[in-house]
């Protein structure tokens, strides 16, 4: 893993009318790692943005910064299929698996069959945006999370945990990500909720 060790600018996509669980579990957990270079942005395209139930949070970066970002998180929300569609959002977007860590939550995996990233690698995305998805030509699975190389997708708003998981693994190790894991789950059933995670998550973190 050659991001170990090395300053972490990781920045999460929060679109207008994006959903809440997905940009702020992965803020949350992602911050779990308390080390002075490790850096987790919210990422929007103005000052600001207002989720789909209405509530507005402050940008930490801007969306013409995100090539900068080793890691980027694309949330999703009720406004996707209008963003993939404007092609100003879509310029901003040059992202570049090659040299970033790159993460998609339901409606955001639509976001990356856009931009042309996934090529022939399947995809794991909400059971709303399957179709819009497919109709890109990717292959969704029925899945909550998978990855290739350095791109994952995940389904469903909860899996949002898996995508945090991976990049922590991905960067600072299995263990590490475990951990951030087991702070957050429920008490009684920490065990169960890291060991499910680590199932999900292992086999794609090589």
């Amino acid at each position: 893993m050659y991001w170990q060790g090395v300053p972490m600018l990781i920045s999460i996509l929060t679109f207008p009318g994006f959903n809440e669980l997905d940009s702020f579990i992965a803020s949350s957990l992602l911050n779990r790692i308390k080390k002075p270079d490790w850096r987790v942005h919210v990422c929007c395209q103005e000052d600001c943005a207002t989720s789909m139930n209405g509530l507005t949070v402050l940008a930490q970066s801007r969306l013409d910064e995100v090539q900068r970002a080793d890691a980027v998180v694309v949330g999703s929300g009720s406004q996707t299929r209008d963003i993939v569609k404007n092609p100003e959002i879509m310029d901003m977007l040059k992202l570049d698996p090659s040299r970033q860590l790159i993460a998609a939550q339901c409606s955001g995996t639509l976001v990356l069959a856009k931009l042309g990233l996934l090529g022939q690698m399947p995809a794991c995305t909400d059971l709303t945006t399957k179709p819009w998805v497919q109709e890109a030509g990717v292959e969704v699975l029925d899945e909550p999370f998978h990855a290739v190389g350095n791109m994952a997708t995940a389904g469903g708003c909860l899996a949002s945990t898996y995508l945090a998981a991976w990049l922590i693994a991905k960067t600072e190790g299995i263990e590490a990500a475990c951990q951030a894991i087991h702070y957050v789950a429920p008490v009684g059933e920490k065990d169960q909720y890291v060991r499910m995670v680590r199932k999900n998550i292992e086999p794609f973190v090589q």
